[in-house]
């Protein structure tokens, strides 16, 4: 009975003392480490979890401003140059892009020459893109210090030739100035549709000539675009671009001059289905029907 008494009591004893022990040190509880305090920076904490600030992505001050663009999911600049009528290395060198490669979902980019005055907006769902029109050639202010017209003469009425050469016969609508033609041979195999086909594709044989369907200059020529294959982008001025998709060979680089009419690849059926050409006509980077610049035939 007094041994029983004697147990009872030392283990008691020993209790005492291991509950003291761990009122002194929590066991399997980690340190937290307040990152953004020690950084100088503000943070945020809840339930032990400390949140730095976010980073200001590149050019998120100029967010809905005219003349830039935010970077959407699966956006590329070949594909933001295509959309916005502008060269994918002007970009590049407007936005001080090192690695071309590298743009991130939410950065804001210039897509409009620094100095110019854009006037023409098109709105996007991340964001709004404005570009400039280009300068109407089809009916040029007077110069300065020329003399009102005699007579009474209206302002619409008219104006007399001017002395520098004409510019290109206009297209149906009368409100641009480039004279198309066509870029490829074969039949029409599918027409315009805004919604589904931003342009024509014409059916052709392995091989066969794609031409440029106008003066201008090589703005991109490769693969890097989904869903166009080997393609070749062409600005003709600061209103209009030209693509010719799916060809089998480029014969052209990029910023080379081509002349309308000058075979600039050959047909083929890279990324599509069948051998044709997919060809576009972009207005200030909006895709338009080519039935309005393309000549009858």
């Amino acid at each position: 009975m007094l041994v029983s008494r004697g147990l009872v009591a030392w283990s008691s004893v020993a209790l005492a003392v291991v509950v003291l022990s761990g009122c002194g040190t929590p066991v399997n509880r980690a340190p937290v480490e307040d990152r953004g305090t020690a950084a100088g920076g503000s943070a945020s904490s809840q339930a032990g979890v400390v949140v730095a600030p976010a980073k200001p992505l590149p050019g998120a001050e100029n967010a809905g401003k005219p003349g830039y663009y935010t970077v959407k999911p699966g956006d590329t600049l070949i594909r933001i140059g295509l959309e916005s009528g502008q060269s994918w290395k002007d970009i590049a060198r407007w936005n001080g892009l090192d690695n071309p490669n590298l743009i991130e979902v939410g950065q804001v980019l210039r897509v409009v020459p620094p100095g110019s005055m854009p006037s023409t907006q098109v709105a996007s769902d991340s964001g709004v893109v404005t570009r400039p029109v280009a300068p109407n050639t089809l009916s040029p202010a007077p110069a300065a210090g020329a003399s009102a017209p005699r007579g009474g003469a209206s302002a619409s009425a008219t104006p007399a030739p001017a002395p520098a050469p004409a510019p290109a016969p206009a297209a149906a609508g009368g409100d641009d100035d480039m004279a198309f033609i066509w870029p490829a041979s074969g039949s029409l195999v599918a027409g315009f549709d805004e919604a589904r086909n931003k342009g024509y594709d014409i059916a052709g044989k392995a091989g066969d000539p794609v031409l440029a369907a106008a003066d201008g200059r090589v703005v991109y020529a490769g693969a890097g675009l989904r869903g166009y294959g080997n393609l070749v982008i062409l600005k003709h001025n600061n209103t209009y671009l030209t693509a010719y998709a799916h060809n089998q060979t480029l014969l052209v680089k990029e910023d080379q001059s081509v002349r309308r009419g000058q075979k600039i690849a050959e047909m083929g059926s890279s990324d599509t289905d069948r051998v044709k050409l997919h060809f576009e006509i972009r207005r200030q980077g909006k895709p338009v029907d080519p039935s309005r610049y393309l000549p009858a035939r």
